[in-house]
């Protein structure tokens, strides 16, 4: 079979853009032209070109007329207008995750701690809801870059799944380390949130998946989340914090841990935890109790490779592990993270959907259920972990 050419644009210059582009010179299956990239931060976008030999686009939509896909790479309050901008041109829409979120009040003093969530979570689904539509118009489809649904050991438990018709009883999972290194991190009204949406996400998501996975292989029905009960702490904020100096704590107004519970609608749970209190590097790791199996997902950290390094300055230019804090003593360190962690796999996946139409297991419709049920354990944790139902219409 000949392969095909797909023209492709990136929208945004910095982390999630870099590992993107990455991933796109790992794609196999299609051609891939990078034609350029758009970004707010000219500065940033010009030096983002210029690195990769491609071009920078003073605007969107001029990026949009020469390209078939584009890659939402964008701190995420402006994943709704350039997903929808680029849905409503009929494009492929590559969205980094979260989808959306609530943006607040647009007031300049604006504090997530003080706002209602009960209206946070209507802006968000407001939002969620204009994206979908987007999409049902027109000939675009959206494609929700949510890498733990592609990550190995995720994908092997879906393997799993079908193959044995498990039923799921329980799934717990976390996300942690010690501090995200970016500026917007620290203000919800860049981000949506705090850590609950920022890294708590990718294990909902990942379970939220596997779930839909084990009703679409019994009987064709996705099974969806009911309720969620949700606590949130911002403890590198309290008064008596002692720092050393090893975790982040400038933020403005977020949430550094979040636990939440799931119940989903067969009666079956999952409970995520997120922090940036945890030293160490990342740990990012989801375990699966179903009826006829346990299984263990070691995102990051795993032991596919071991090492021992006696002096810090001896592995000064190995990469080890992100957020290792020191390469000095034992270390996991990852022969290959970007695979471990899912980026290649999700990238050639959607470039097989989007050149060959084969089906997507990251879509919008499991985008929304992520939104919604974040936003239902915001409420919930509002009123101290109350059992908030989380509404299912938003997503079919």
């Amino acid at each position: 079979m000949t392969k095909k050419t797909v023209r492709t644009g990136i929208v945004g210059s910095g982390f999630s853009a870099t590992f993107h582009y990455e991933a796109l010179r790992k794609v196999h299956g299609t051609n891939v032209e990078v034609v350029g990239v758009h970004s707010l931060d000219r500065d940033g976008g010009n030096a983002y070109a210029q690195k990769r030999d491609i071009r920078f686009f003073d605007r969107l939509d001029d990026l949009l007329d020469e390209v078939d896909v584009i890659h939402v790479c964008t701190p995420p309050m402006a994943h709704e207008p350039v997903s929808i901008a680029g849905l409503r041109r009929d494009k492929f829409v590559i969205c980094e995750k979260p989808l959306t979120g609530y943006f607040g009040d647009g007031s300049e003093d604006f504090h997530w701690e003080r706002a209602d969530m009960t209206v946070a979570r209507e802006a968000a689904l407001a939002a969620v809801r204009r994206i979908l539509d987007a999409e049902q118009a027109g000939k675009g489809q959206l494609l929700y870059a949510e890498n733990w649904v592609y990550a190995p050991s995720i994908q092997k438990e879906r393997e799993i799944l079908e193959k044995t018709g498990a039923q799921i009883l329980w799934i717990h999972g976390e996300e942690a380390h010690s501090g995200s290194h970016s500026v917007d991190y620290a203000y919800a009204a860049r981000c949506g949130g705090g850590v609950l949406i920022g890294k708590g996400c990718h294990p909902l998501t990942a379970a939220l998946y596997l779930k839909r996975v084990e009703g679409r292989a019994r009987d064709g029905n996705p099974i969806r989340p009911r309720t969620v009960s949700a606590r949130t702490h911002a403890l590198t904020r309290l008064p008596g914090f002692r720092d050393e100096g090893h975790i982040r704590r400038d933020y403005y107004d977020i949430e550094d841990f979040s636990a939440i519970h799931v119940e989903f609608d067969d009666g079956t749970i999952a409970d995520v935890f997120a922090s940036d209190i945890v030293l160490g590097g990342i740990h990012n790791w989801l375990e699966v109790s179903a009826n006829n199996h346990r299984a263990i997902c070691n995102i990051n950290p795993n032991t596919a490779m071991q090492t021992y390094n006696p002096v810090e300055k001896n592995f000064a230019d190995v990469y080890v592990l992100e957020k290792i804090g020191t390469k000095q003593g034992w270390a996991c360190t990852s022969p290959d993270e970007d695979w471990f962690t899912g980026y290649p796999q999700e990238i050639e996946a959607f470039y097989r959907t989007i050149a060959y139409g084969e089906p997507v297991e990251s879509d919008s419709r499991l985008a929304a259920d992520a939104v919604s049920t974040i936003y239902s354990a915001y409420v919930s944790a509002q009123h101290d972990g109350t059992a908030t139902p989380v509404e299912q219409e938003v997503g079919p």
